[in-house]
């Protein structure tokens, strides 16, 4: 369950729910566990937002979903 808490944490933001809109292909949001940053004593896990394979944007996640950090 956090894996899809992360995501969905990241899919319900205003910004991205509204580029997810205009897009004509489908949206794919990537969990990278192999990329986990540390800040202030947190552990952060990296998750994307790709369409047709290309990035668009890259978040950092906390396990428990409570705080997203743009990058």
């Amino acid at each position: 369950m956090p894996l899809h808490r992360a995501v969905t944490r990241i899919k319900y933001l205003p910004d991205i729910e509204a580029w997810a809109k205009e897009q004509t292909s489908a949206v794919q949001y990537a969990v990278l566990l192999d990329r986990t940053r540390q800040k202030s004593g947190r552990c952060y896990w990296t998750v994307e937002a790709r369409v047709e394979g290309k990035l668009w944007r890259r978040f950092y996640v906390t396990p428990d979903g409570k705080s997203v950090v743009p990058e």
